[in-house]
């Protein structure tokens, strides 16, 4: 079931609402019952036969995870680290299987000759998410972190629908506490407003802001497929189309799911804090799918050693766990290649802050110019990074870089020739050249990138400007937003109640997301 479809909004969200809080009001316990068991709907609604692989996966881990605490105070190390190794080398296995099992067979074929393959397998919805969610549990359990005996709390917190299906990746440590609290299974009207508000606009980031530029999208990224020569800009607009198109759609998911889980009283960890403002590559990866760089952090990058074993030692770990935080997103080579790329530009950029200093700089100031220089500079590893990242091969990515590059010449399109006049005439009489660019289907895609461009180096993002509601767990404490920040005001009602409308005309494009399918 998707967030952005008539029977989730007009039927599931009010039913699971109204039933979630007539229960709580005579048993918690019941309730959470209830909003588990409807979140188990919520996932067979895509595809009933996998419900029966969530609920053995949440059977097995909740099974180890008890015998893994019993272990811790018994203090028995030896037993509670024979049960984590069992526990997660499954947990991996099953995702290994639905996720990679092809993509390896496929590679040794293609590299001894053979012919090998299990056949078409389909990947669940949300499988790396509650996965994750699950390791991090057990690996929570091992170091004495989580005590929770409440079967309904944990399957509550592994299958809540809110974050089930794109995250983010949950804590136990989390959302225990908030399942405990009496008041979270009793309305609280200012929740209501704030999540609703924040559910609305996550609707409009995707229905309306993604989906618009998205579709400008697959015509320049089919076209390098097909092996046509691209234009400077044509690549570029491709590749910033699908810069806006993955971020409003992934921010957009983020805040429906912080809205929606904010409706029942419950805060989610935010997971998506302007990454497009970030001044280097490692603000970045602070500000982009947050929850998945803290779990890659807290459960690779950590154990491998981080950064106390030496320089060399700390870039080899950052090159390893971003290429599996590559190769978790897709099993396919432009995966892999993009996780390289960043976790090359992570290693570069400490090392270019220990030479800073080492020379004595203050890496603690820095100068409006100097901050604006770094925010273009990320931005544009970040934008060729996404093409490796959206295209079907690396072929495919070297034909648009290789058009982004100017290696292809510069050419404008030819229909603005005649919509400029004579300023057009103007410019081709001094050399600029108008031609054919049959990429840009479009040529408004333009205006969008401007538009949208604007909006994220400068507009106040969600969780700034709803700061004084609290509406999720972990946002930093100077994000309230100078302007626009949220009041429950007939002006902010109204400009709601203006964005939902426009979603609901638009609830017939009825589109996935784009992190459904990592």
């Amino acid at each position: 079931m998707l967030f952005n479809s008539c029977v989730f909004i007009f039927i599931f969200l009010p039913v699971t609402l109204l039933v979630f809080f007539q229960l709580g009001k005579a048993n918690a316990k019941l309730a959470a019952g209830w909003l588990a068991a409807a979140s188990l709907f919520f996932y067979g609604w895509w595809s009933p036969a996998y419900v029966a692989l969530l609920v053995v996966s949440v059977l097995f881990n909740y099974g180890m995870g008890f015998a893994i605490v019993r272990a811790h105070a018994a203090a028995n190390l030896l037993r509670k680290k024979r049960l984590l190794l069992v526990a997660v080398v499954a947990d991996l296995a099953l995702l290994g299987y639905y996720k990679y099992a092809n993509f390896f067979l496929d590679n040794l074929s293609a590299a001894f000759g053979a012919s090998a393959s299990l056949g078409t397998i389909i990947l669940p919805l949300g499988i790396s998410f509650f996965t994750f969610t699950q390791i991090a549990f057990l690996a929570d359990a091992y170091q004495g972190k989580a005590r929770e005996y409440s079967f309904v709390h944990y399957g509550l917190f592994v299958t809540y629908f809110p974050h089930l299906i794109a995250g983010p990746i949950l804590h136990h440590r989390e959302m225990m506490p908030q399942f405990a609290q009496a008041e979270t299974y009793r309305p609280d009207y200012g929740k209501l407003a704030a999540g609703l508000t924040i559910f609305v606009i996550g609707l409009f980031k995707k229905l309306i802001i993604a989906d618009g530029v998205g579709a400008h999208v697959a015509p320049v990224f089919d076209a390098a497929q097909a092996g046509q020569t691209l234009t400077f800009l044509e690549a570029w607009c491709g590749a910033l189309a699908y810069t806006f198109q993955l971020y409003f759609d992934f921010s957009g998911y983020s805040d429906m799911a912080v809205g929606l889980s904010l409706l029942f009283g419950i805060r989610l960890p935010v997971n998506f804090h302007s990454p497009y403002k970030a001044v280097n590559i490692i603000e970045f990866w602070r500000r982009w799918h947050m929850t998945l760089s803290r779990f890659l952090r807290d459960y690779l990058y950590y154990p491998l050693g981080g950064n106390r074993k030496g320089a060399a030692r700390r870039y080899v770990n950052l090159m390893a766990t971003m290429l599996l935080g590559g190769l978790w997103h897709g099993a396919g080579w432009t995966y892999i290649v993009w996780g390289g790329l960043h976790g090359g530009l992570l290693a570069a950029n400490h090392a270019w802050r220990a030479l800073r200093g080492w020379l004595g700089h203050d890496l603690k100031r820095s100068t409006r110019w100097g901050r604006a220089l770094g925010c273009a500079v990320t931005f544009a590893v970040v934008v060729a990074g996404w093409v490796v990242f959206r295209a079907d091969s690396l072929q495919s990515a070297a034909v648009i870089l290789h058009a982004m590059a100017g290696l292809n010449g510069f050419v404008v399109p030819d229909v603005w020739l005649a919509r400029w006049g004579g300023i057009g005439d103007w410019l081709a009489h001094h050399g600029v050249v108008f031609g054919a660019t049959p990429a840009l289907t479009r040529t408004g895609v333009v205006h969008w990138i401007w538009i949208l461009l604007a909006i994220v180096w400068f507009a106040p993002n969600t969780q700034q400007i709803m700061a004084a509601t609290r509406p999720a767990l972990g946002i930093p404490l100077d994000s309230a937003a100078a302007r626009w920040p949220w009041r429950p005001t007939a002006a902010t009602a109204a400009a709601v109640a203006a964005m939902a409308v426009a979603v609901i005309v638009n609830l017939n494009r009825h589109s996935e997301f784009l992190y459904f399918q990592f």
